[in-house]
């Protein structure tokens, strides 16, 4: 038989503003794959290199030194998950980043692990 494990610290305070702040599972669930989409050292320098200015596919690939198609492969996601944007002129596609928060992600996961 499971023992029954009780809180030896938690507070009904405590507890109350836990609940407030969590978010709903399939918030936490989106949230999750959010940063699953961080945990790729090429994408992170794709988003560094938008970071200082909006390029092209050819422009990334020489930046980053990989294949326009392993580029592209990687903006597919970093597009579904809402993090870099587009337009195009003409033939050519500009990327850039989504917004700000982008940035701040970035600057505080660096200020972070630079800690």
């Amino acid at each position: 038989m499971a023992e029954e494990l009780k809180c030896m610290f938690l507070t009904e305070d405590i507890s109350k503003k836990i609940d407030e702040h969590m978010p709903p599972e399939e918030v936490a669930f989106d949230l999750a794959d959010l940063f699953k989409v961080f945990s790729d050292t090429t994408r992170i320098r794709i988003m560094y290199a938008l970071a200082c200015s909006e390029l092209c596919v050819n422009d990334i690939s020489v930046v980053i030194g990989m294949s326009q198609s392993a580029i592209s492969h990687q903006l597919r996601v970093l597009k579904q998950a809402k993090l870099v944007k587009y337009r195009k002129d003409g033939k050519t596609v500009f990327y850039s980043l989504a917004d700000d928060h982008i940035h701040t992600i970035l600057n505080q996961g660096l200020e972070h692990v630079l800690e």
